[in-house]
């Protein structure tokens, strides 16, 4: 998991705006994106992307995980409608690079709840929104053990924190 929140833990406003975000710098990111073939994200935040000047993942595999929807979309992307742990398991099994969960906070709830992600890399804003779509939805069984990986400052007043997912606590 790659993903951008706010100091008080939202991922977007609660329209679904995301214009606090800073571009002013790279942020790792190329370095990051080189790696991954796959994406995995929701569909309102798959809908977002759509909304972007330009469409940034013409070149790897995006899965899109929704209730509704299933089949080939526009763009390389694949929606993927029922069940989401064990097309996880299989997909996590092929050969291939670095699967990136891109977002929402549902699919980010899904994941943590059923262990899907092994390293989460969040990048903090220093604003605080008041208000937004969480970054963790709150449900005490989503309580999980992170391992501090690194921590990265920026002169902008971004921090980058990496973590490596241990293990789900019981």
């Amino acid at each position: 998991m790659f993903i951008a929140s706010s100091i008080d833990g939202y991922i977007a406003r609660e329209s679904g705006e995301i214009d606090w975000l800073f571009t002013d710098q790279d942020y790792g990111y190329t370095e990051f994106i080189a790696d991954v073939d796959t994406l995995i994200m929701g569909n309102k935040t798959y809908q977002q992307v759509l909304g972007f000047d330009e469409y940034p993942y013409s070149s790897q595999e995006v899965f899109v995980l929704s209730k509704t929807l299933q089949g080939q979309a526009e763009n390389n992307a694949t929606f993927v409608n029922g069940d989401w742990q064990n097309f996880m398991t299989n997909l996590r099994q092929s050969s291939g690079g670095v699967i990136w969960l891109v977002g929402g906070a549902q699919t980010i709830k899904f994941f943590l709840k059923h262990g899907l992600i092994d390293e989460m890399i969040l990048s903090i804003h220093p604003i605080i929104l008041g208000n937004g779509i969480p970054l963790i939805t709150k449900d005490s069984s989503l309580e999980t053990k992170l391992e501090l990986k690194d921590v990265k400052t920026y002169n902008s007043g971004l921090v980058q924190v990496t973590y490596d997912i241990k293990r789900k606590v019981n």
